[in-house]
């Protein structure tokens, strides 16, 4: 048996949606000078590096970073950690950024390598938000909210990982 599978966004569409979040991002924190990423590996973090190329391109006077975190997506407990000092961040507008929120686990670890630093404030973007949250999170920044079934997969594909073209797929 062959799993059906339906396109969600085109290539074209995940910059527009970059792009859009890079915009909303702009607007939320117009008046901070420091902006960081954080993206959780792999994906999100490839899609944080997409709207970064735009922040970098609307808004040349900022000065953001990218961090690219590390979770343990199937631990039971919080297991991550980032790939720079957390004084990277320190009084900082934070923004995580992941391919798709799903429980909200994921995000929900990410917000927890940053308990310990002192924030600004701290905001979610996402590619797709599928609505099945079970943890407390939301999406601040969402390129499209899709209600599907718990049996239902959203797969982010990326250029970088050896796809032909970014795109993003229903299971």
């Amino acid at each position: 048996m062959t799993e059906k599978k339906t396109l969600i966004i085109n290539h074209r569409q995940i910059k527009q949606k970059a792009r859009r979040i890079a915009f909303q991002i702009l607007e939320d924190n117009f008046e901070e000078k420091d902006i960081v990423l954080v993206g959780i590996a792999d994906r999100g973090y490839i899609f944080s590096q997409r709207i970064l190329e735009h922040l970098q391109e609307i808004a040349p006077d900022k000065n953001i970073s990218l961090v690219k975190a590390h979770i343990g997506k199937t631990k039971r407990k919080l297991d991550g950690k980032i790939d720079q000092d957390h004084s990277i961040a320190e009084n900082k507008v934070v923004i995580v950024v992941d391919d798709v929120l799903n429980s909200g686990k994921t995000l929900a670890y990410a917000l927890g390598l940053f308990i310990n630093t002192p924030l600004k404030k701290m905001r979610t973007a996402v590619l797709v938000d599928r609505c099945h949250h079970t943890f407390p999170i939301r999406s601040d920044f969402y390129g499209i909210k899709l209600s599907t079934t718990l049996k239902e997969h959203v797969q982010v594909c990326f250029t970088e990982e050896g796809f032909s073209e970014d795109a993003a797929w229903l299971f």
